[in-house]
């Protein structure tokens, strides 16, 4: 019998095989893919979990995800002082934990500069993973998100490795396979610092026999890591590469080095071209794919997702949040800035898969779900010979 978070799944999928088991041959089989597109249906990727139900990078969060049907489940890595690879979206866990509030630890707030930014708060680093089990989680979004913020105090910091034990055994419980797609966070920061992070994602990789065949995508804003691992994951037909951008941002590998240009600058039909000899998807900002006019309503689209399909690329983007505050004013709702409003994230969701994105990052990947259920696939269908 499947467990409840598997019936879930089943009824918000209309029993279809959507699972990233069903799209391992044309994203990530041994053969690369005769179109770019992702298959059939484009993937869900659940980001930090479902935070936006449970706080982000916790059991709850990615069990909350994979019960409303994402594929894959994204941890964020940053190491522990004692070199163990934690899912946090910042080393910094001021905003995310209850750091603030223990007086034992009130020593170990600092400032740091971390990718060129003054940051001050707590940091991962700084911290044994002994230290940082003893702090809870909770919400960052606090007020914004009552659900999640409901649970604050009730669950660990987990390590890369907790989370992938616990989801082999999701997808076990399943039946079905559960794909990781996890960041390498400020890999030149923590360069610096003496962690070798991608040695660390490697050795975890190695270590789980889930991970020998389970779908994964390792991604990272930084160009060097990305390109050295293409190399050393060689033959490892399971893991695929994705390059994440943004247009305002500097690839912080790529300032140490001097080079200031902004990734918008870097989207040139060369650069796309370059960044396709090593990685398998490119991820955006969804601005970025389909900016917002200056009124605040969706605009044309840029033209990336076509430039990239045509130099071979698959097309991620980040990150879809259903409350009003985070939609684009064609699809808000009177309800106040801070209210939930899935419908219109729904209907905000539907415009960038017909734009033809092949994965996309969403704090609510139930509502991604009603969306692809919306569009019937005839979109995906229309597009998979492109």
């Amino acid at each position: 019998m499947m467990g409840a978070s598997c019936s879930r799944r089943a009824a918000l999928a209309g029993g279809a095989a959507f699972g990233a088991a069903a799209l391992a041959g044309p994203v990530l089989g041994a053969e690369p893919p005769t179109s770019p597109r992702a298959g059939p249906v484009p993937l869900v990727l659940g980001h930090r979990g479902a935070c936006a139900h449970r706080p982000e990078h916790t059991l709850a969060s990615y069990a909350r995800a994979i019960a409303d049907g994402a594929d894959f489940v994204e941890p964020d890595l940053v190491p522990t002082r004692d070199g163990v690879l934690v899912a946090r979206h910042e080393n910094n866990v001021a905003e995310t934990t209850d750091v603030a509030a223990r007086p034992e630890f009130a020593g170990r707030k600092a400032t740091k500069t971390i990718d060129g930014i003054a940051v001050t708060g707590w940091f991962t680093e700084d911290f044994t993973l002994a230290e940082l089990k003893t702090l809870r989680a909770k919400e960052r979004l606090g007020a914004f998100r009552p659900e999640s913020q409901a649970y604050d105090g009730e669950f660990q910091i987990v390590t890369f490795d907790e989370m992938i034990d616990f989801v082999a055994a999701e997808a076990a419980t399943c039946g079905r396979t559960i794909g990781l797609i996890p960041e390498i966070k400020h890999s030149t920061y923590f360069a610096g610092l003496g962690f070798a992070m991608e040695d660390r994602l490697l050795d975890a990789l190695h270590a789980h026999s889930y991970l020998a065949h389970a779908p994964v995508i390792v991604q990272s804003f930084e160009i060097g890591n990305l390109k050295a691992l293409k190399a050393r994951l060689a033959g490892q037909t399971n893991v695929r590469l994705m390059q994440l951008t943004e247009n305002s941002a500097v690839p912080a590998d790529r300032a140490a080095a001097q080079d200031r240009r902004k990734w918008a600058e870097r989207l040139t039909p060369a650069g796309i071209a370059e960044i396709a000899t090593y990685a398998d998807f490119i991820a955006p900002n969804f601005r970025d794919l389909i900016p917002l006019s200056a009124d605040g309503h969706l605009a044309a689209p840029s033209g990336l997702i076509a430039a990239a399909h045509q130099a071979g690329l698959l097309v991620g983007t980040w990150t879809f949040r259903p409350e009003n505050r985070f939609l684009a004013a064609d699809f808000r709702d009177g309800a106040g800035d801070g209210a939930r409003n899935p419908a219109g994230s729904i209907a905000e969701i539907r415009r960038y898969l017909d734009a033809g994105i092949d994965a996309l990052f969403s704090d609510d990947p139930a509502l991604v779900r009603e969306a692809l259920s919306a569009s019937g696939g005839s979109k995906m269908g229309a597009n998979a010979a492109r």
